[in-house]
């Protein structure tokens, strides 16, 4: 039986599996969405809502970021976490990474999951207007083709077909 057994093993030592969430926990926080087993997402997901919690905190911050800077080394990543995560999600109570199930891996068959933080869904580029044209170039017709240059030999004869020649003699008349 597992009564009041806390965490999962990963498969590795105390220090291993603790340095394996801190850096899963950088690399969440940095791009706000991660790609990795089930298991451990699972096993990351409390501990980075609870490195949120203390970036939320508005009284005793030095404290606060001391405690997350023993877990996140980077402080560009632990800027972030205070001066945006943190006031993102100011009023809400907890719940701040979400799981998506991503089905198994190929190579071995592990349960693959995005852990993502909630306010960072993908959102897709917006199409651009079909009036634009590029700036580069004069606008062309749909139909219309780049002319294939012709290729010549070393006696200055071209090499290409009649056929294309003949259509860039009607072309040009």
């Amino acid at each position: 039986m597992r009564h009041r057994v806390g965490h999962r093993k990963l498969g590795r030592v105390t220090p291993h599996r603790i340095a394996t969430l801190r850096s899963l926990a950088s690399a969440l926080f940095e791009r706000e969405h991660i790609r990795t087993t089930l298991v451990k997402a699972k096993e990351l997901r409390p501990f980075a809502e609870r490195l949120i919690t203390l970036a939320r905190r508005e009284d005793g911050r030095l404290h606060a970021r001391r405690l997350v800077l023993r877990d996140i080394r980077e402080p560009g990543v632990v800027k972030k976490l205070f001066d945006s995560l943190g006031p993102r999600y100011a009023t809400r109570p907890g719940g701040y990474t979400r799981i998506l199930r991503l089905g198994p891996r190929s190579g071995d068959g592990a349960e693959m999951a995005v852990l993502e933080l909630l306010g960072s869904e993908y959102q897709p580029k917006k199409k651009e207007e079909k009036g634009k044209k590029k700036e580069a170039g004069a606008p062309r017709a749909k139909d219309e083709k780049d002319p294939k240059p012709e290729r010549t030999s070393r006696t200055g004869k071209s090499v290409g077909g009649k056929a294309r020649r003949a259509k860039a003699e009607k072309a040009a008349d």
